[in-house]
């Protein structure tokens, strides 16, 4: 794991690798790096050198969109103390370091990063041609690097609150209608849930409901705080909150019964907030670099 390590090969101290994420049908891995505000930025673009050198968006595939060989790296802050002015100087320097290190490579910048407009992440994904299946990268105008290049594509890096992914499958290979399932529970429809950001995909013989769960500033609405609380925590005293897995997941179940079709089941993509810091502060007191390869021991 190149982020865990200096230059010189010297394992850098208090970072671990968390979780390890990885799709086949997707053709799309998801790592998750904690570390001090001080070695967040230097693991980050060891990680992304080493990806760069691996992956050619020439030749890549899969039913995910996709639009870089390093596709996303958003930052988040775990710890109650740290200032969200923190996390978005860290995604500028990333944005910056890993131009200037991967010749070739470009960048464009969402949530705290996006100063002063702070456009969340699938509104920038929309203006940057990310959900086509063949973006038009001549189009585009990087905020950081040069004009995208095939070989690398663009990368989107940011900062903001914790965002959880949430995938709920449901047993169909009826892509339209999960794309009406996703339309009626994302955050942009009326009726919607705050803070979801939401796909259709197909995904081994069914249809997978990929939700991008953000935490949103203040308390849930109350006609959505019925069934299990959602849970909060709080960056530079500012109070935030998530919709839990348990509500996307009934919604979902709701919307497909209608249909007469049924789940086959939910799966989080890493962690949720409150688990993510509470792991994360247990992987780093015991000196745990690999966490990943630990945790399934462990939460068990």
């Amino acid at each position: 794991m190149y982020c865990l390590y200096c230059a010189s090969g010297v394992r850098r101290e208090g970072t671990t690798v968390l979780n390890i994420f990885n799709d086949y049908d997707y053709n799309r891995s998801v790592i998750t790096i904690v570390s001090s505000i001080d070695s967040i930025r230097e693991a980050i673009l060891c990680a992304c050198e080493k990806a760069c050198g691996l992956i050619d968006m020439q030749t890549h595939t899969g039913v995910h969109p996709c639009m870089g060989a390093v596709d996303l790296i958003p930052i988040y802050p775990l710890g109650e103390e740290m200032r969200a002015e923190d996390c978005t100087k860290e995604a500028l320097a990333v944005a910056q370091g890993l131009t200037e290190r991967v010749q070739g490579t470009s960048a464009f910048l969402f949530g705290w990063a996006d100063f002063p407009l702070q456009r969340g992440l699938a509104h920038r994904r929309k203006e940057m041609g990310w959900f086509k299946k063949t973006p038009d990268l001549r189009a585009i105008r990087a905020d950081v690097g040069p004009q995208p290049q095939k070989r690398f594509g663009l990368t989107g890096v940011g900062a903001g609150p914790y965002v959880m992914n949430c995938n709920v499958t449901i047993d169909t290979q009826d892509v339209s209608l999960g794309r009406s399932i996703a339309k009626a529970i994302r955050e942009s429809t009326p009726g919607g849930l705050p803070g979801v950001q939401v796909l259709a995909l197909p995904h081994g013989g069914a249809v997978e409901i990929a939700c991008n769960v953000e935490s949103v500033k203040g308390t849930p609405p109350d006609h959505l705080t019925a069934g299990e609380p959602w849970p909060s925590f709080s960056i530079g005293g500012e109070s935030y909150c998530h919709a839990p897995a348990s509500l996307i997941t009934a919604r979902v179940a709701e919307l497909a019964g209608r249909q007469g079709v049924s789940m086959k089941g939910t799966a989080l993509v890493g962690f949720t907030p409150r688990d993510c810091r509470g792991l994360a502060e247990y992987a780093l007191s015991q000196g745990i670099a690999e966490f990943w390869k630990e945790q399934r021991r462990i939460r068990m």
